[in-house]
């Protein structure tokens, strides 16, 4: 248990910088991007409301990951992982992902549709993947996340 207590406070700390920078882009950066765009490109201006709040919300669901992720990160430090405790953390983190899939694919065939260059679409695939892929290793990870729970609560019930 030595080497995971010594990796939870630098995760701790790139958690908490990562969510900063995240806040920094949800309010600052993705706005200002879509309204630069809007200008540049007055053809696709009516694009710029509706692809802030995706963008944003795709923003939101990484935050849901972080947070949660601290919460299973106080568990794991208070040696309770195995308990009834980190499977609503995990859950959350299961919902965020699942929410961002649903979005993503909806942008991504969207795009693809609409698209003169393959660049973005394809862009948009492999991140489309990547997530898919995420959310189904944290499907996996919940599921031995309960087994190891359950062998826990069994092996405390013997001793």
């Amino acid at each position: 248990m030595a080497i995971e207590q010594r990796a939870v406070a630098p995760l701790r700390v790139f958690l908490v910088v990562l969510f900063v920078l995240l806040v920094v882009l949800q309010t600052v950066s993705l706005p200002g991007e879509f309204a630069q765009q809007a200008q540049e490109s007055p053809q696709d201006a009516h694009l710029r409301w509706p692809l802030t709040a995706v963008a944003v919300f795709l923003v939101l669901c990484v935050q849901v990951v972080v947070v949660a992720t601290w919460k299973l990160l106080t568990l794991v430090e208070d040696d309770r992982i195995f308990s009834d405790a980190s499977s609503a953390w995990v859950d959350a983190i299961v919902r965020a992902v699942a929410a961002a899939w649903v979005v993503l694919t909806g942008v991504t065939l969207w795009s693809g549709f609409r698209a003169d260059d393959p660049a973005v679409p394809i862009l948009l695939v492999l991140t489309w993947s990547g997530v898919t892929v995420l959310g189904l290793l944290m499907v996996v990870l919940r599921a031995l996340l309960r087994q190891a729970t359950t062998l826990r609560t069994d092996m405390e019930a013997v001793i």
